[in-house]
């Protein structure tokens, strides 16, 4: 496949130059197609949510947790917010101030006036005052082991009517699995499903994400999930999408709960219940 058929009509070529996803001749090898091909395919899931929220209201305020170099943030202004004559933002937030700067600068430098990247943690970040208090979607591409979850709190604290997550290097749970294995062995069957320790990596992995699932529905949220792209683009493959709507909360609390003494895992309790926020307003219906 031809570079062209992987660029999006009206994507900036110097943009994706300074991604470093084509380089300065134009030319793109195998592993910048790749990510090209994730991050614009992600964009085809995004784009409905934003259209939505622009239907209700102008100034879409977009937070992107665990930014990094920022790539999806770019993506998403370049495709879509550079186009609109409103006050809508992306926020991206970082923690490495190396790569705050490097943002800033590129967002100057491209001239894209409606990005904000801020170095500071999620804690820190839900009482800023450099972020509004109303954020419409919060995104997280790849952000490592607990930073999914601390973005999921964010979300909940501002509620949010959209939630987008790609999970990534997920590892407490396992950890967890193996230090309480040998107690649960003896007593519960279920344990065999994660005795050996490739096994323990990888079902800690699914559950970790079948838990963030239950919360967020814990919560009022439909949550829909699927995966990003073909397995062999990559391995960090699942996406999960959240969308307010006020649905019942008892059965999935249940079932959190369930799942968390079945497999040994309460200590984690603080984590998925330690939210408590009162619903979003729904948008009024034309």
């Amino acid at each position: 496949m031809s570079e062209k058929h992987d660029i999006r009509p009206g994507q900036s070529l110097d943009l994706l130059k300074e991604l470093h996803i084509l380089t300065r001749d134009g030319k793109m090898n195998q592993d910048s197609r790749r990510k090209l091909k994730q991050v614009n395919h992600l964009y085809q899931f995004i784009e409905p949510l934003l259209l939505e929220i622009q239907q209700e209201h102008p100034g879409i305020q977009l937070v992107d947790h665990g930014a990094g170099k920022s790539y999806l943030g770019f993506i998403l202004y370049d495709l879509f917010f550079k186009a609109l004559n409103d006050s809508s933002r992306i926020y991206g937030i970082e923690t490495r101030d190396e790569l705050v700067l490097k943002s800033r600068e590129l967002a100057e430098k491209l001239q894209f006036s409606g990005m904000t990247f801020l170095n500071l943690s999620v804690a820190e970040s839900t009482t800023s005052a450099r972020l509004p208090d109303t954020i419409d979607i919060v995104t997280a591409l790849h952000a490592c082991n607990t930073a999914t979850d601390d973005a999921i709190h964010f979300a909940l604290q501002k509620q949010v009517r959209f939630i987008v997550l790609v999970p990534c290097c997920q590892a407490e749970v396992a950890s967890i699995l193996r230090k309480n294995k040998a107690r649960m062995l003896a007593g519960n069957v279920l344990t065999e499903i994660w005795r050996h320790p490739l096994h323990t990596r990888e079902f800690g992995s699914h559950v970790t994400n079948v838990l963030r699932c239950l919360q967020l529905e814990a919560h009022g949220y439909q949550v829909n999930v699927t995966e990003l792209v073909g397995w062999e683009h990559s391995m960090k493959n699942e996406l999960i999408i959240a969308t307010y709507k006020d649905l019942p909360r008892r059965r999935p609390t249940k079932r959190l709960q369930e799942i968390l003494q079945t497999l040994g895992l309460e200590e984690l309790g603080s984590r998925f219940f330690a939210e408590t926020v009162l619903p979003p307003i729904l948008p009024k219906s034309s």
